[in-house]
């Protein structure tokens, strides 16, 4: 009875070494599959319709892939649009409630400073193929990839905390002048993604374009005094680096056996 017990002991030991084993990988020696967290930063220029709006803009964002043992990429992303960079001239976004001077009067009935910003948002699903070019490993190396998705962007109007709202920028006033628009986005990339041999150090760097075809999202401009433009090609462009975490069990570089 006691041989028996010992047996299967030793069976299910067995089994779970193999189990351990195949779920640890030799990233060195050849293409594996893996599920990796990403955490991404860019710096974009403007391009097409997006010039006559903003200038140069940062983004942070995140996303989750799974990498095949073919060395295909597949994921989703998503990225915080920010900048201060609003190149629209205040008189033609807000004019009709600016004193001659350009000033803007506050809820007490004095002058008060502002400033614009601006804000969105950009979702996309992608693919992505890896050339196993210069690189440390079967799994990296030279890469290219596509995405499709959503973009949306906006100017914030942001007071001074000292001073009240001005009444034509209060609650839902302030909707009319902030320019929101969004639609359907496709994106393509270029770069090098790095994975180390130590599974401690994976980033990416790439050059990137995005491109969306968005339509006004509110139904009424205050300063044009009636509905604006309703379709735009908005372009971004820039310079994109990312961080990968990976999940997989990196394989021991010895085995010892009694």
């Amino acid at each position: 009875m006691m041989n028996l017990g010992k047996k299967a002991l030793v069976l299910v030991s067995a089994m779970f070494c193999v189990v351990t084993l195949k779920a640890q990988q030799d990233i060195m020696k050849a293409k594996i599959s893996t599920v990796m967290f990403q955490g991404t930063y860019a710096f974009q220029g403007p391009g097409a319709d997006t010039r006559d709006l903003y200038g140069n803009n940062s983004t942070v964002g995140g996303g989750i892939y799974y990498k095949t043992k073919s060395n295909w990429m597949f994921g989703i992303n998503g990225n915080y649009i920010f900048s201060e960079n609003v190149d629209i001239a205040r008189k033609d976004l807000m004019g009709c409630i600016l004193t001659e001077n350009g000033e803007l009067i506050t809820g007490d009935g004095i002058y008060g400073s502002y400033s614009l910003f601006e804000r969105g948002c950009h979702f996309q699903a992608k693919v992505t193929k890896i050339f196993n070019i210069l690189a440390p490993n079967p799994n990296c190396g030279f890469f290219i990839s596509a995405g499709v998705g959503y973009l949306q962007n906006r100017i914030k109007i942001e007071f001074s905390s000292y001073i009240s709202t001005p009444a034509n920028l209060a609650g839902d006033y302030k909707y009319g002048y902030d320019r929101m628009r969004g639609g359907f986005a496709y994106s393509g990339e270029i770069g090098y993604l790095f994975l180390s041999n130590t599974r401690i150090f994976n980033f990416s760097l790439s050059f990137e374009v995005i491109q969306a075809n968005t339509h006004a999202m509110r139904d009424y401009d205050f300063n044009l005094m009636g509905k604006g433009p309703s379709n735009f090609t908005d372009r971004f462009y820039g310079i994109r680096v990312a961080i990968y975490i990976p999940t997989y069990k990196r394989m021991p570089a010895e085995y010892y056996y009694d």
